[in-house]
């Protein structure tokens, strides 16, 4: 039956992208954008782009205006109890490098760092290579065969020695929520700073801040329909607090003389330089658009298209599913069949999935693989792309096998 998308007339790219004879099915990576953003980008274009917090002119004054309304946005979608709370960066990626030279100072030799093995390489390299520079341990959580931190083992490895804790909220690979409040409250109890990578959680659902109880949390605007290069870092006001200035320049500057210089708290003290400007309002458009849609109706959508996509693949032999995927996309690999032809076969008739190690390269090591196919959904995807998709599938391993 059928399965169409409210909001797919909401995407202008979808239609352009069918007229192409595409059907994207790599959200995951990147979404595509709403109207409402494309507005937002175009009337802020269009009506005298100006520098934010430094100018007295009209212009300077809107566009500020704009900006610290998108913080505010922010804030209301994280329910952060205060828009202060919220530092715009460049990416998730830059979010989690701050973090990892803001809180450097607080380290010693022979403390620990605890992340998972499924953690993307933008929640690994920073860790990795802070361990590297003041000589700490890093500690993996192993992750069981359903695609779960394993909740036992890891309760044991966050110890008196572990000073923080950095995780996914969802697997971008295998699709799996991971168990925070235990992690969280386990990792508070031995003193630990938490950090949590919501870069793909934060699209599917509303989550709380404030009750998840994380130290940091970290998102990328362009997996939430949102503009490329904005991201956002989420602190609780003692953790921003233990943040050191990792990045200097305009903007964050208090007082400045040739020899010294102070410079602000949070947020401002951690956004040098002109931030993005267009598309930190662009991101608080797109939370206007999504904040309203019906959340349940796109919850259903996005299950009912997911448990689709689930039986497709189960009912194909050969084809072995990653972990247990629980919300927007699907890992798998086909036996005897190299995950780049598959998608090279796909992209020929019009399908764009993603192929590969996804970002998380020692993950797909420890499983034994050289690479995956994820299929990732969408609020814009509906049955006839699954249908699209399980057809071009089927044509590429009957030429493959």
């Amino acid at each position: 039956m059928f399965q169409p998308s409210p909001w797919r007339a909401d995407f202008p790219a979808i239609a352009a992208l069918e007229r192409q004879h595409q059907t994207y099915l790599d959200s995951a990576a990147t979404t595509q954008k709403p109207q409402a953003l494309l507005d937002a980008l175009s009337h802020y274009y269009g009506h005298g782009a100006a520098n934010v917090h430094r100018a007295q002119h009209l212009p300077g004054a809107l566009a500020t205006q704009a900006f610290e309304a998108s913080r505010d946005k922010v804030a209301a979608w994280l329910n952060a109890a205060d828009s202060h709370q919220v530092i715009f960066t460049h990416g998730a990626t830059s979010a989690l490098n701050l973090l990892a030279y803001g809180l450097e100072h607080g380290f010693n030799e022979g403390d620990e760092i605890a992340i998972s093995a499924l953690e993307h390489h933008a929640n690994l390299l920073p860790w990795q290579q802070l361990a590297r520079r003041r000589n700490l341990r890093l500690v993996i959580l192993p992750v069981n065969e359903q695609g779960f931190i394993d909740l036992n083992q890891a309760l044991q490895l966050i110890g008196p020695r572990t000073r923080l804790l950095a995780v996914s909220q969802l697997s971008n690979v295998l699709g799996t929520w991971q168990p925070l409040p235990a992690l969280l409250a386990h990792a508070r109890a031995q003193g630990a700073l938490t950090v949590v990578d919501g870069a793909q959680g934060v699209v599917h659902g509303r989550h709380d801040v404030q009750q998840l109880g994380c130290d940091f949390y970290v998102f990328s605007s362009h997996k939430l329909y949102g503009p490329e290069g904005v991201g956002v870092l989420y602190g609780r006001k003692q953790a921003l607090e233990q943040l050191l200035h990792w990045q200097f320049g305009g903007e964050m500057v208090q007082l400045a003389d040739y020899h010294a210089a102070s410079f602000r708290p949070a947020p401002l003290g951690f956004e040098a330089g002109t931030p993005p400007i267009a598309g930190v309002i662009g991101l608080g458009a797109t939370l206007d658009y999504l904040a309203s849609l019906d959340a349940l109706a796109v919850e259903r959508h996005e299950a009912s298209l997911h448990q689709h996509l689930l039986r497709g693949l189960a009912d194909r032999d050969g084809l072995r599913i990653l972990g247990t995927p629980q919300t927007a996309l699907v890992s798998f690999v086909v036996d005897g069949v190299h995950n780049a032809d598959i998608a090279h076969l796909l992209t020929e008739q019009g399908i764009a999935v993603r192929a590969g190690h996804h970002c998380a390269m020692p993950l797909l090591k420890g499983l034994g693989l050289e690479g995956a196919i994820r299929v990732s959904l969408a609020v814009y995807n509906d049955s006839d792309d699954l249908q699209r998709f399980f057809d071009a599938l089927d044509q590429g391993l009957e030429l493959l096998r």
